[in-house]
């Protein structure tokens, strides 16, 4: 490994240091086990279905311009363990608004402990997109810009109202078609992490399920390419509404925190719809 490399991983595991602490310090506060950027280990109710809307709105300084992308799901709850989730992936890149792919999440509950006011739960989880976006960067991105798969395991728990969560994955990426490969020396292997935490901020009083519920959470994202070994870490910090405890409004800004790997446009606004629809299937 070259010195400037040593000192790239350095840095990075400064920056991973100071995300934990960060993490455990808040362990002082109330949270809700629903996150913006990640997934928790629980899913959604059995049997039922639910839709939701991501748009990011992501600046590109290399181009100075706003990138619009749209992720509109269908999500199914087959059963208390079993969840499944069915994308498409549509932006503003490269001119004109159009589709560039679609994906499948599926995640499985693996492991459970539930009791009184707490849980601790794990589950393992598996995506496969497919997308014929062309790639401008290092970063692997199978939620919007590339085509792979990946598989992982999240834990998380849940005390009183307080949630902590954390993620780990492996990723494949490939060329996303014969007029889309990779730059020279592009990494198509990578592990992806996240750490999550947040609190519920209103009622200040839980009197009944139509109350609004407001969340705030904050969370960190990371990635390390396995074959050129670079990495960056963003947080994110969110807001998030809860209406008639089935529909869900997210706002959130994803930021970089470090890096040493090409991104055409990590910082941006994530805002999310979600509204589900309980016993259906």
């Amino acid at each position: 490994m070259l010195p400037s490399q040593n000192l790239n991983m350095k840095v990075f595991l400064k920056y991973i240091s100071v995300c934990l602490t960060l993490i455990l310090t808040s362990a002082i506060l109330k949270a809700q086990e629903l996150f913006v950027f990640t997934e928790p280990a629980s899913n959604m109710p059995s049997k039922s279905l639910g839709i939701r809307a991501s748009n990011w709105l992501m600046y590109d300084k290399s181009n100075a311009k706003l990138n619009y992308q749209l992720i509109p799901e269908l999500m199914w709850g087959a059963n208390k363990n079993l969840m499944l989730h069915f994308d498409g992936f549509f932006t503003n890149q490269g001119g004109n608004f159009h589709g560039v792919g679609f994906g499948t999440y599926i995640k499985y509950r693996i492991y459970s402990a539930d009791a009184v006011n707490r849980h601790f739960r794990m589950a393992a989880f598996a995506r496969l997109s497919l997308n014929n976006s062309e790639i401008f960067q290092e970063e692997i991105d199978l939620t919007r810009n590339n085509t792979g798969y990946a598989f992982g395991l999240i834990a998380t728990q849940l005390l009183h109202k307080q949630a902590i969560s954390a993620s780990m994955s492996f990723n494949q990426a490939y060329n996303n078609g014969s007029e889309n490969k990779f730059p020279p020396n592009q990494a198509d292997q990578a592990l992806n992490f996240s750490i999550s935490t947040g609190r519920l901020i209103l009622p200040k009083k839980y009197l009944n399920y139509k109350q609004t519920n407001v969340n705030i959470m904050l969370e960190f994202l990371g990635q390390h390419l396995l074959n050129e070994n670079d990495n960056f870490i963003d947080m994110a910090p969110a807001v998030q509404f809860i209406f008639n405890s089935q529909s869900r409004l997210d706002i959130g800004y994803k930021f970089q925190l470090y890096s040493d790997m090409q991104r055409v446009a990590p910082n941006g606004f994530m805002i999310r719809f979600e509204h589900l629809i309980f016993n259906v299937l």
